[in-house]
C-alpha cells in the first residue's frame, strides 16, 4: 500500500486558515485564550498548535468533534466515551487506537519518528504538534485526507486539493468497477514487480478475471490517475487507502458485490476461511460483539498498511447482524 506524499506542516497551516474562515486572526486568538496573535504564528508556520489545541480550535469555530470522528471511523469509537477528543488523553487514545497491535518499533519506523517520542504521545505524557499528528494519522491509517475532510472541505486546501480530487476519482472507480481495486493491489505484487514488462492477461490469470475485465480495469485506473506506465509496466501512483464508506448507498452495493464474489469463490471450492456461527445473545453482548468486529477490522487495516512485500491479494468479508426483523437492519 502506498502512502500519500504531503507536506504536513503546510497542510496544518492551511487547515488552521480554513477553520478560521473570515474571522480575524487576532480576534480568534483572543477567543481561544491567547494574548498574542497565535493564529498568525500557526498560519505562517512560525509555530504549530498541539493536536489538542487544533481540535480545540475546530470545536471553537463550530465543528462537532464527536460527529467528525464518528464520520472518520464509520461509528463512534469506544475510546470517545472516556476521553474528550480535544484533550491530551483524547489525542493519545485516538493514536493508540489507530496504532492497534502494531509494535512501537514498527510504528515509529513507519512514521520515521523516535519511538521514545511516539511512546510519550501514546501514553499522554507528551503531545504531538499538528504536523506530527497529521503524519501519524497518515502513517497509521493511510486515510489522512478522509480525516481532514471531517473538518474542512479538502477542495479549499491548495496543498491537498489535487490529491483529494484523485482520491474521489479512485473512490468512484471502486464503486463503478469493483475489480479495479483488486487489479490495483495486484500491481503491488512482488511477483508482478519482478516481471521485465507487463504481460496482457497476467493480472487476469492471477485474479481469475476475464481479459476484457483486466483491460477495462487498467483503463479505469489509468484514466483516474491511480497508475502510470513506467519502463514497460504499470506502476501505482501515491494514493491513500480508498475508504468507500463516504457514500453509504454505493458502499452498501459494493459490500454486497464483494459478498457475492466470496460466495462464488466458496461455491467453486476456493481455499479460505468461510465460517458462520448462529447464536442467541443478549442485546448488551451483541453490542460488545459489534465493537469487537469493528476493532478487528481497524487492526486488520493497520497490519495491511504496513505489510511488505506484497505477495497476495485478499478479501475479508465481515458479517454480524440480528436475524430479528423487529430490530431492523444494523448499519454496516
Amino acid at each position: 500500500m502506498t502512502a500519500l506524499l504531503v507536506d504536513c506542516a503546510q497542510l496544518g497551516a492551511e487547515l488552521v486558515r480554513a477553520l478560521r474562515g473570515r474571522r480575524s486572526q487576532m480576534a480568534l486568538s483572543r477567543r481561544l485564550g491567547y494574548r498574542t496573535n497565535i493564529l498568525y504564528i500557526w498560519e505562517a508556520k512560525k509555530g504549530a498548535p498541539t493536536a489538542a489545541a487544533f481540535l480545540g480550535l475546530a470545536r471553537r469555530v463550530g465543528v462537532n468533534l464527536e460527529q467528525a470522528l464518528e464520520r472518520f471511523y464509520g461509528a463512534p469509537p469506544p475510546w470517545m466515551s472516556q476521553h474528550d477528543p480535544a484533550s491530551v488523553g483524547g489525542v493519545a487514545a485516538l493514536l493508540t487506537d489507530l496504532k492497534g497491535n502494531t509494535t512501537l518499533v514498527e510504528t515509529a519506523r513507519t512514521l520515521r519518528s523516535s519511538r521514545f517520542a511516539l511512546s510519550r504521545w501514546l501514553n499522554g505524557s507528551a503531545e504531538p504538534r499538528l504536523p506530527d499528528f497529521l503524519q501519524a494519522i497518515e502513517g497509521m491509517s493511510l486515510r489522512l485526507l478522509d480525516f481532514v475532510a471531517c473538518f474542512v472541505d479538502p477542495e479549499t486546501l491548495p496543498c491537498a486539493k489535487a490529491d483529494w480530487q484523485r482520491l474521489q476519482l479512485a473512490r468512484k472507480a471502486a464503486y463503478e468497477r469493483p475489480w479495479s481495486h483488486a487489479v490495483l493491489r495486484a500491481l503491488e505484487l512482488a511477483e508482478y514487480r519482478g516481471l521485465r514488462a507487463h504481460h496482457r492477461g497476467w493480472l487476469a490469470g492471477r485474479l481469475g478475471l476475464s481479459q476484457q475485465e483486466e483491460d477495462a480495469c487498467i483503463e479505469v485506473l489509468e484514466s483516474t490517475g491511480q497508475i502510470e506506465s513506467r519502463d514497460g509496466k504499470w506502476v501505482i501512483r501515491n494514493i491513500q487507502s480508498i475508504d468507500t464508506r463516504r457514500d453509504p448507498r454505493s458502499a452498501r452495493q459494493l459490500k454486497a458485490w464483494w459478498f457475492d464474489v466470496g460466495t462464488a469463490r466458496y461455491r467453486g471450492g476456493s481455499p479460505g476461511v468461510f465460517s458462520y456461527n448462529l447464536f442467541g445473545v443478549s442485546n448488551a453482548d451483541l453490542e460488545r460483539l459489534d465493537a469487537l468486529q469493528r476493532a478487528y477490522f481497524r487492526e486488520l487495516r493497520s497490519i495491511v498498511a504496513q505489510s511488505e512485500p506484497v505477495e497476495n491479494v485478499a478479501v475479508v468479508n465481515l458479517q454480524l447482524f440480528s436475524l430479528l426483523e423487529a430490530k431492523g437492519s444494523r448499519p454496516g
